[in-house]
């Protein structure tokens, strides 16, 4: 059964960029002020362009990464549908600044310049790039998909030891994909919460690991004073 899938963080890496900074655009910062607006136990500060912030323990990301995803995933499902075309089936998950892409394209060309038009987002730091080289999948396989994700959602609820909220889940084609920013040991755990729903043929985790240190950190951060 698969497990971890990780984009090369390094520069100028195959499939994958490093973000290098810069001011937030317009959109960006639009986004960043209805995400602070909806965000609980999150309180920004803007100063002269840069958004900081504390963690909560629903979204581990800072404002600034969950703004640069909300784009991400705008920007590059729109460029690939325009791109590709209705032969195309692509999902775009974007978490932390790192992408996924699942879903099914008709050629290997096509393919690759899914992880190319993604990549030339200059916020994006790495591509996971998952997609399939087949017809697009069925209505009765999507309803699946869905049906798992719930089921993967709901389990991961009802654990005491994890936060659920932190993980974002994605199924296609049966393969269960898991993001966030977890340690090693929420990380494993939520992957074997996962296998254990019906229907799961792997799973597949794309995370950005922190130290369990970090995540002590970010709970100070999160408690309310």
């Amino acid at each position: 059964m698969r497990d971890d899938v990780h984009a090369d963080p390094r520069p100028g890496a195959s499939g994958a960029r490093r973000w290098t900074g810069g001011g937030l655009g317009r959109p960006c910062a639009l986004l960043v002020m209805v995400l602070a607006s909806q965000l609980q136990g999150c309180l920004p500060i803007i100063a002269g362009g840069v958004v900081a912030g504390t963690y909560s323990a629903t979204d581990r990301r800072s404002l600034g990464a969950q703004a640069d995803d909300q784009v991400i995933g705008v920007k590059a499902g729109s460029q690939i549908g325009s791109e590709l075309g209705d032969a195309a089936h692509v999902n775009v998950n974007a978490f932390n600044r790192k992408v996924l892409l699942t879903g099914e394209v008709p050629s290997q060309a096509a393919k690759d310049q899914a992880e190319r038009i993604v990549n030339s987002i200059d916020t994006v730091t790495g591509v996971v790039n998952e997609l399939s080289v087949s017809g697009a999948s069925s209505f009765t396989s999507r309803s699946s998909d869905s049906f798992i994700t719930s089921q993967v959602k709901a389990r991961l609820v009802n654990q005491k030891d994890i936060y659920a909220n932190v993980f974002k889940v994605i199924t296609e084609r049966g393969t269960v994909y898991l993001m966030g920013r977890v340690t090693q040991r929420e990380g494993d755990y939520a992957a074997n919460i996962a296998r254990e729903v019906g229907g799961v043929l792997a799973v597949v985790k794309v995370f950005d690991y922190i130290s369990e240190d970090e995540l002590k950190q970010m709970n100070t951060q999160a408690a309310p004073s």
